[in-house]
């Protein structure tokens, strides 16, 4: 049978590099405009560093302020793990 090929577009369009568009509060944290899945775990991370979300003690957690916790959920604090799937919810 036939088999789709990709778009032709540079990274081709898959994965990590494929662009995806954030909703509009996680907007607020890595900007509006479609972006790579890979750039916005980046800008993520910037964010939580830049902010000290990063719990002291269990390095493994986020702490959330208004902004994230919007994000996740109405949660105080996720495992990183947990953030990554929570975060993927607000891309399209």
């Amino acid at each position: 049978m036939a088999t789709k090929k990709s778009s032709g577009s540079k990274a081709g369009g898959k994965g990590l590099a494929a662009e995806v568009q954030p909703s509009a509060d996680l907007a607020k944290i890595v900007g509006s405009t479609p972006i790579p899945r890979s750039e916005v775990t980046k800008k993520v991370w910037d964010y939580i560093k830049a902010n000290g979300l990063q719990d002291q003690t269990n390095k493994r957690m986020i702490n959330a302020d208004d902004n994230l916790r919007t994000i996740f959920g109405g949660k105080n604090q996720v495992s990183m793990f947990e953030m990554t799937a929570l975060v993927n919810k607000h891309l399209k």
